[in-house]
């Protein structure tokens, strides 16, 4: 694959795969848009492990405590902030399997690639996003959040895979819909994306190993670190924003393009 689809590739997924506007949706769009190849799930993968070291690594003392608190759920200790964080992880991460197992045995998830869909789940729940974000009190801190809250989450997170909805988007809506504030809402998001992005990974990764190659290894290690460069930075500039700046400008931005797609489909 040409360096430049590999930069082009790595760059929109590190970047959106953190900001609520559709990693997936962006990726999807590229072939249809723009007249390139698919770059295929090789590189899907290599993507995600660039995104996946991102978060791990911005988060590291998060990621520290929940690896922590499997060692006290094992152990018994299931009453320590590391366990709690540990079991919300793992049950904010249910519905989101359960279902994309579902969609990829039935199909539906290929039925929903489509510009269209993209269009109206961009608009629909940057829309969604926005309410929720100034309605929402600020009461509620990471700290405080509870296994009932995690599991509604993951059916927050389940909704993602429809194409265009945003995996970070729809969960900060759901923690703010809680009345989490910003920073805790974009922090938790940011924590249920890791166990969700080894688990839609590691599933790619058993459908690639069989066919990849030698240079298919190299393109997805070059995309890779491309992938986690863009994250990183993308991650840390939200993370930064949100002590002063609302979501308004990401739901703009979703607006803007929903309406554009849903031209360019139905034109």
């Amino acid at each position: 694959m040409p360096l430049l689809q590999l930069l082009i590739v790595a760059v929109i997924q590190g970047i959106t795969e953190f900001l609520p506007i559709s990693s997936s949706g962006h990726l999807i769009l590229l072939p249809n848009l723009s007249g390139m190849a698919d770059q295929g799930q090789t590189i899907d993968v290599a993507v995600h492990v660039g995104t996946l070291f991102a978060v791990c690594l911005y988060f590291r003392s998060d990621v520290a405590l929940s690896i922590r608190g499997f060692g006290h759920l094992f152990s018994g200790k299931r009453n320590t902030a590391a366990a709690q964080l540990s079991k919300n992880l793992v049950v904010a991460t249910i519905p989101v399997v359960i279902a994309g197992l579902f969609l990829s045995v039935t199909g539906l998830d290929d039925a929903m690639r489509s510009v269209a869909v993209i269009g109206w789940t961009m608009l629909g729940f940057g829309i969604v996003l926005y309410v929720f974000d100034q309605i929402g009190k600020t009461e509620q801190k990471f700290e405080g959040w509870s296994l009932k809250q995690a599991f509604i989450l993951g059916l927050w997170q389940a909704i993602a895979l429809i194409p265009g909805t945003s995996r970070s988007g729809i969960t900060i809506t759901g923690a703010r819909a809680m009345g989490y504030d910003r920073e805790s809402a974009a922090r938790i998001s940011m924590l249920m994306s890791i166990p969700t992005i080894l688990a839609s990974g590691t599933l790619l990764t058993i459908e690639v190993l069989s066919t990849a190659d030698m240079q298919v290894a190299r393109d997805g290690a070059i995309a890779a670190a491309f992938a986690f460069a863009a994250a990183l930075a993308a991650l840390s500039l939200m993370m930064r924003l949100l002590k002063s700046v609302s979501f308004t400008p990401y739901v703009i931005y979703r607006v803007i393009l929903g309406v554009i797609l849903l031209w360019y489909a139905y034109s």
